[in-house]
């Protein structure tokens, strides 16, 4: 198992490398305006590559069936080691993640980004939480995963993969994180240790609350972080 997963690892490596330098090099031969952005987004396009192949590759595992046995094995050793007295905490964590919250969460942030005129930012959030729920809408429509029946859960619209309140957080959260960092620089470490903290909660709430497996969140994280990423790479070569 341990050899495979590092195989695995290997294999993704080397395939984000391949494509980070073809990209490279059409960028260079066919769009030179965006050579310097990119050169100075080197690590965010990095980690988008990475986000990318990550997603397609457990996404592979999840449609062909081989990640059954692990993802029923992690979400036992959850429910058997979390306290119960805990649920009530990850009940309110996962209520953050609802469509109840973030959307008008989203649409105030939009508004007030708006309003002090910081339209690259608006922009951003907007795109990135609007495209996030088409997404999740429209995997969890063509996937159609069970969700998980190991014990008594809640009830929730749509198929298992992937995790819509993982995805729609982290959309809302890295793109929030990525506006603090662009307004006030100096507190964009702290912005985005705390997107990746709520992101990690609410992923780590749908498993304690038993309605989804591991790799729907980890999927959804995956996509929900490219997202924005992706987008504000786009914007600012759209600029340049």
């Amino acid at each position: 198992m341990i050899f495979e997963l590092i195989e695995d690892t290997a294999k993704l490596a080397l395939i984000v490398v391949c494509i980070y330098f073809v990209l490279g090099a059409y960028v260079r031969r066919k769009q030179p305006a965006w050579s310097k952005p990119l050169e100075k987004r080197r690590l965010t396009t990095l980690l988008v590559l990475v986000l990318v192949v990550s997603a397609v590759k457990v996404s592979e595992d999840v449609l062909g069936g081989e990640s059954g046995p692990i993802d029923r094995a992690i979400l036992l050793f959850i429910h058997s080691h979390v306290p119960s007295t805990l649920t009530g905490f990850f009940e309110v964590v996962t209520f953050t993640g609802s469509p109840m919250v973030l959307f008008p969460l989203a649409a105030v942030a939009t508004i007030a980004l708006l309003y002090a005129r910081h339209r690259f930012e608006a922009l951003l959030v907007a795109a990135s939480v609007i495209s996030g729920a088409i997404m999740i809408y429209f995997v969890k429509t063509v996937v159609g995963r069970t969700r998980p029946a190991l014990w008594g859960t809640e009830w929730y619209w749509g198929s298992s993969f992937p995790s819509g309140h993982t995805l729609v957080v982290a959309t809302f959260a890295i793109a929030a994180a990525l506006c603090v960092s662009r307004i006030r620089p100096a507190t964009g470490k702290l912005a985005l240790s705390i997107a990746i903290l709520w992101i990690a909660l609410v992923a780590i709430s749908r498993l304690v609350l038993g309605v989804h497996w591991p790799t729907d969140v980890l999927v959804a994280a995956c996509i929900g972080a490219f997202l924005p990423l992706a987008i504000s790479v786009a914007l600012e070569l759209r600029q340049a």
